[in-house]
């Protein structure tokens, strides 16, 4: 089924509800690595309830199938994660209920390529109705192009500096960084079953691009805010090419006042796995 413009900017969800206690927090930051060493202390609060903190990013899995990507009619063969971004309005709470509000932000009509929809998701205090954080995932939908849409007037990619990096990170994964990363949420086969990525045209399972895009906040996290998450105001970064889980992952970070510009490779294979990233740092 084709897309229906304009019709297809009306879609939305409102009001889903979700929660999370601390052992999805705690389970989330063991999904994107944090905790590998268990003395050390800068890391240990984000996978021990004792003085437990959230990782931003986090935000990305807690209210995990918020949206109308469902009502879209795409043909999800064809579909990538080709951008996420994460808006902190206030810290994520270690454990919360929540509400989750949708609408599809904008698309865009790339013809024979395929189509870019941008899902914008707020997530909201239950109680209160404050907000959390906005979320923006930027989907590429590679067989949905051609419905006459605008096919310019998205945002330019946020542009990385050319001088060297101010610090660059290696951060290794595990082996089995997929298969526990999948328990916050995503559970494609394609992070988990060799014959399901196989088919895909992958020699093994990949790793999930939001894992690898947490990834990238723990090396923001761990450079420039102190391992405080509480100074990270937004994270956003391009998804280039997959991480396998075992891999490496080097973070080359540029700093210019609050603002922190990021890629990610890696150097094993030389290929970029993140592109373009900028995260917002107080």
């Amino acid at each position: 089924m084709a897309i229906s413009y304009p019709d297809v900017l009306n879609l939305t969800t409102t009001g889903q509800a979700f929660s999370w206690t601390d052992r999805e927090t705690m389970l989330y930051a063991l999904g994107v690595g944090m905790g590998a060493d268990p003395l050390d202390a800068r890391e240990l609060p984000f996978v021990y309830e004792n003085g437990l903190k959230a990782l931003p990013t986090q935000a990305t899995v807690a209210a995990w199938g918020a949206g109308p990507m469902g009502q879209l009619g795409l043909n999800y063969l064809m579909v990538v994660h080709g951008e996420q971004s994460v808006e902190m309005h206030r810290p994520l709470p270690t454990d919360a209920r929540v509400i989750a509000d949708s609408r599809i932000a904008s698309v865009y009509d790339k013809g024979p390529k395929g189509a870019i929809i941008n899902i914008e998701t707020v997530i909201k205090d239950a109680q209160d109705g404050s907000a959390i954080a906005t979320l923006v995932s930027s989907i590429f939908a590679r067989g949905d192009g051609g419905f006459g849409g605008p096919s310019e007037g998205a945002p330019e990619p946020h542009p990385i500096p050319a001088r060297a990096p101010d610090a660059s990170i290696d951060i290794p994964t595990r082996p089995d960084q997929a298969l526990l990363y999948r328990l916050s949420g995503d559970r494609n086969p394609l992070h988990a079953d060799p014959g399901f990525a196989s088919a895909a045209g992958f020699p093994r399972p990949i790793l999930h691009g939001l894992c690898t895009y947490g990834v990238t906040c723990r090396a923001v996290l761990s450079a420039f805010a102190d391992y405080d998450p509480t100074r990270i105001k937004s994270h956003a970064a391009r998804f280039s090419s997959p991480v396998f889980p075992g891999e490496t992952i080097t973070v080359d970070l540029w700093k210019d006042g609050s603002v922190i510009s990021f890629e990610a490779r890696v150097k094993d294979r030389g290929v970029t796995v993140i592109k373009n990233g900028r995260s917002v740092v107080e």
